[in-house]
């Protein structure tokens, strides 16, 4: 296939459901989660659970950006504009991410106490670079989140800064590793925040895999025994991917498949992951929301750039804040529980009026359930 509406042609799709309807074995039941949060938007947008047989199950994962991020961190990005006085550059979903006490920096931003943040979004790390040049005398701060795709421009952008001089230019590193998150659902029967869920099988992330390749993935299989299919976002894709995934689990197989081939080699994007290697070592831990704290999970700022580390700048301490009591984020980011089974899911909770981080971003499996109309299924 060559053009987008043929991964997206609905005979296609059929023929795939009825193909992965005819494999899976009526006497087992298969559960497959998929880590990226842009796949559930995908799965959520296309309808796709709808095509698949009863004893399949598709489990969420924590692969949103925006979710994973705890409270803690959050709150040290509110502290660097509104008391530090920053001026805070971040991706526009990180704006609405609730903080301690109901705030976020969106609220900070429109103003508290009488006192405004200056929080601004920008599209790249070129844009935060940009508003550093245009205001010398302001500390600029770029809120740095994401996995593996969005880390390789927040090295570049540390590094511009270092050749150009702008010193006022500093980040606030909060880029996390899919390897270690995968391993920590996959390890663990259970965490201090419950207990985890049984997976058969992984649908391997796209745009990350795009950068580190498939080959990190290869422990899943040879350490526990469970397929990976890497594959694209759209609808033929994912489909796809679960009927490999049947015919691994069927056969008794666990093998690293590479289903988005035309994106993703074994290598992965070399030039990538040296730049990254340049600027970024591993944290010896960092929290992740529903995780709790994941060894080695994390990246920080090399020595070398410390002068750009935001966090040794301002001499910044991360503090653990636990989740609203309500909120079932942390459950639905381990594959616990569906978005549906959180009481607050569509009513207290909603895109307009956030509880929870799943709630906030696109690829939060509870902002697509809801705005693809998935809420319903609760009743």
């Amino acid at each position: 296939m060559k053009y987008i509406d043929e991964f997206r042609d609905g005979d296609l799709a059929r023929n795939l459901a009825q193909n992965i309807v005819a494999a899976a074995e009526p006497g087992r039941t298969y559960s497959f989660m998929e880590f990226c949060g842009g796949h559930t938007h995908a799965i959520s947008r296309y309808g796709l659970v709808d095509l698949l047989p009863r004893n399949l199950r598709m489990v969420h994962g924590p692969g949103c950006p925006v979710c994973v991020l705890p409270i803690g961190r959050i709150d040290m990005a509110i502290d660097l504009a509104l008391t530090r006085g920053a001026i805070l550059c971040t991706y526009a979903d990180t704006l609405r991410v609730p903080a301690s006490g109901g705030m976020s920096l969106m609220k900070a931003r429109a103003g508290t106490g009488g006192s405004c943040a200056d929080v601004r979004m920008v599209y790249s790390t070129r844009d935060a670079l940009q508003v550093a040049r245009d205001h010398p005398r302001r500390e600029v701060v770029f809120f740095a989140i994401g996995f593996e795709t969005t880390t390789p421009p927040t090295a570049l952008a540390i590094q511009q800064a270092q050749s150009e001089g702008l010193s006022n230019f500093s980040v606030l590193c909060c880029h996390v590793l899919t390897p270690a998150a995968i391993r920590t659902i996959l390890q663990s029967p259970e965490t201090e925040q419950g207990p985890a869920v049984a997976i058969d099988g992984l649908i391997g992330p796209a745009h990350v895999s795009t950068v580190i390749g498939s080959r990190p993935y290869e422990f899943v299989a040879a350490e526990f025994h469970k397929p990976v299919v890497i594959a694209g976002f759209e609808p033929l894709d994912l489909m796809q991917a679960i009927l490999m995934l049947v015919r691994q689990v069927n056969a008794g197989r666990a093998e690293v498949e590479n289903e988005f081939s035309r994106a993703v080699s074994r290598e992965g994007n070399l030039k990538a992951q040296a730049r990254v290697a340049e600027v970024f070592e591993l944290r010896r831990e960092f929290e992740w929301r529903g995780l709790a704290l994941v060894p080695h999970s994390a990246l920080q700022i090399r020595a070398q750039y410390a002068a750009f580390d935001a966090e040794r700048r301002f001499q910044l301490e991360y503090r653990f804040v636990p989740d609203n009591k309500a909120c079932e984020c942390g459950a639905i980011l381990r594959g616990v529980k569906r978005p549906q089974d959180c009481a607050i899911f569509g009513s207290v909770c909603s895109p307009e009026n956030p509880v929870g981080s799943c709630m906030v971003s696109s690829e939060g499996a509870c902002a697509a359930h809801y705005g693809y109309g998935r809420y319903q299924d609760r009743h």
